[in-house]
Order: C-alpha cells, then structure tokens, then sequence
C-alpha cells in the first residue's frame, strides 16, 4: 500500500477539535490548494481518522497507509462535498470506504466462498450480540482495539462495519461483495473470537 504524502502534510504536536464553525473557510481554502489550508485541515481530522483507521488495520504503520491514502482522497473530492450534512461524517464515511476498498483488493485471501458458509457458520445466530450486550465496565476502549486488531481481516472488518458503522448485513455484503450469509457467519465468528481474546484478560468472560 502506498505511504507516499504528495500534499507533504503532517500532524500537529498538539491535538486540534475540529468543529463546525472553521468547517467552510477551510474547504474554501483547500479548493484554492491553499497549503497552509490543508495543513489546518490535515491537524483538525488527523487524529480521529488515525483511530477509524486503526480499527481496520493490524498496527499503528497500517493505519498510517490508509490516513495518508484517506486524505489524498479527501483533498482529491472536496469539490464534491454537498455542504448538507456534517463535515466530519462525510471525511470520515472516505476514510472507511477506503479502507474497504483497500480490503477489497485482497479479499480473496481473506473470505471464504460463499459455498463454505457452512463451515465458518460455528457459532449459533442467537449469540450474534451476546459480546457488545453484556456489561463489561472493566474493558478499556484500547483493550477492545487490541482485540479487533487480531482477528482475521474479514472477521475484523464485518465487526467494524456491523458495530462501529452500524451497517446491516445486507449493506456489508453489497460493499464487500459477498452475499448475506457469509456476513452473518463472519460477524458471529468475530463476536466468539473477541470474547476468547478478552477473556484472557478477564476472566468472568468465559
């Protein structure tokens, strides 16, 4: 994956909010290739978009490929930014389409067949929401992190479009290319995986 910056941008040594005020001076700024634009939008989202993108990569080096790759693309289609709708949300729904662009370009060696549904179909639909149901106060966000980061790519990618993203399996099936089925059996995989991990950690989970 490429990691190059051709808008030679980096992050801020402080951590900036971005809100909704700075919003249009900033994309008016941008669409002029202004740099010094750039650079202040590159400081408002860095650090939120480096935390979707963690979510979709195994490690802090992964997830620097796909903010750079985010951004570009970001700058590239600021033109087509409605101006209707949170600011944020439409950076952030790139930044998460590009990671799943970047996993559709090795899904073949991440997802079964739909024909082998069966054979990843372990865990009952019943427990499909049995992990984010239960009350577990002692998990940390990073814990939680770590967890998605070690499993396979497309356990860990269903998961984040079926929890974070709030998708339905019919959404992620389209966006991924697979049908329903192999959603389901890949989330509920995910689900059971997750709660082993954790429960190394914590042990009233098993």
């Amino acid at each position: 994956m490429p990691s190059g910056n051709p808008y030679n941008l980096s992050p801020s040594t402080h951590r900036v909010q971005p809100t909704d005020d700075n919003h249009e001076e900033l994309i008016a700024g941008c669409l002029r290739k202004d740099r010094r634009s750039q650079q202040r939008m590159y400081e408002l989202f860095y650090g939120r978009m480096l935390a979707v993108c963690m979510r979709y990569t195994k490690n802090e080096d992964q997830a620097q490929d796909l903010v750079q790759e985010g951004f570009i693309k970001v700058f590239d289609h600021l033109g087509k930014y409605k101006h209707d709708g949170s600011f944020e949300g439409w950076v952030r729904r790139i930044f998460v389409n590009n990671a799943i662009d970047s996993f559709r370009r090795t899904k073949k060696d991440h997802i079964l067949p739909d024909n082998d549904y069966q054979l990843v179909n372990l865990a009952d639909d019943t427990d499909e929401h049995a992990f984010m149901d239960e009350p577990l106060p002692e998990i940390r966000p990073e814990d939680v992190l770590t967890a998605m980061q070690q499993l396979t790519p497309a356990y860990q990618m269903v998961f984040n479009l079926y929890v974070m993203e709030k998708m339905t399996h019919q959404d992620i099936a389209d966006k991924l290319g697979i049908n329903v089925g192999t959603s389901k059996s890949n989330l509920s995989k995910a689900r059971v995986n997750m709660k082993k991990i954790l429960s190394k950690q914590f042990k009233h989970l098993q």
